[in-house]
């Protein structure tokens, strides 16, 4: 990600912060992204650096004239900015709608996000339909909209379906888990993914956020994925850090110094 795509973004978001956005708006941020990957000639004259602003502005006001005034206003600020390819601008466009709808829904989507993400990857015949090349995009938003139909709430739902129909050669899982920390960014929160052999109990998932968020600042979202393999401790991941206070991991360390 090039310097003008990480400005941009940051643009993005102190421009959606202001804005007054309901889940019609993050719908139609979530077809704007849809539109502006599907033609690289509408990708590629938002991102020229020949372009002027006006002249973004009306191609946008011309392509996107049904769209309403908050979710126009949106993408024209958002094109209003440089960026370093027309992929990054589309991935702009799509965490703009994750955002619009984080703010927007009420739910708790981060971790609905990851339950829906654990069930992607307990079924790899289910992954492999949504992320498939194969198969019209339209069916697969519906064929996952269906599946979580009362399961999830319907910022979520909004969420999973549009990315489906999206994938740009991503796996399913990892489209799920950046768009969970983009939903958590926007509230403000860190994710953390604690594994461990056995559920932790109320007080220690209390006393283990308390300390992660001595140690990151801020609220933080605790996802906990029971895996035997652990053995007992537990593993914490948050962005690229791992804190390894496993028996699994200590047994292998062991190992390797008996070995050398």
């Amino acid at each position: 990600m090039g310097s003008a795509t990480t400005q941009a973004l940051a643009a993005s978001a102190d421009a959606l912060a202001s804005a007054q956005v309901d889940l019609d708006t993050a719908r139609e941020l979530f077809a704007a992204s849809r539109a502006v990957a599907g033609s690289p000639a509408l990708s590629g004259a938002l991102v020229d650096p020949v372009a002027t602003p006006d002249a973004r502005s009306a191609l946008i006001a011309q392509v996107f004239g049904s769209l309403s005034q908050t979710a126009r206003s949106l993408i024209d600020r958002l094109a209003a900015h440089r960026w370093s390819s027309s992929s990054d601008l589309v991935s702009g466009v799509e965490e703009l709608a994750i955002r619009a709808t984080a703010k927007a829904e009420p739910g708790d989507v981060e971790g609905e996000l990851f339950q829906v993400s654990r069930i992607v990857a307990s079924s790899p015949e289910l992954e492999f339909a949504l992320g498939s090349r194969l198969g019209d995009d339209g069916k697969k938003g519906e064929l996952i909209a269906s599946l979580l139909d009362g399961k999830t709430s319907a910022g979520t739902t909004l969420i999973v379906s549009s990315l489906v129909q999206q994938v740009r050669g991503r796996r399913v899982r990892a489209l799920l888990a950046r768009a969970l920390r983009i939903a958590a960014a926007e509230r403000g929160r860190t994710v953390a993914t604690v594994h461990t052999a056995v559920p932790l109990t109320a007080a220690q998932s209390e006393r283990l956020v308390a300390s992660l968020s001595t140690r990151y600042g801020g609220d933080i979202t605790l996802n906990t994925v029971i895996d035997p393999a652990v053995v007992g401790g537990v593993r914490i991941q948050v962005a690229d850090d791992v804190i390894d206070g496993s028996i699994s991991s200590r047994l292998a360390d062991l190992r390797q110094r008996l070995a050398g």
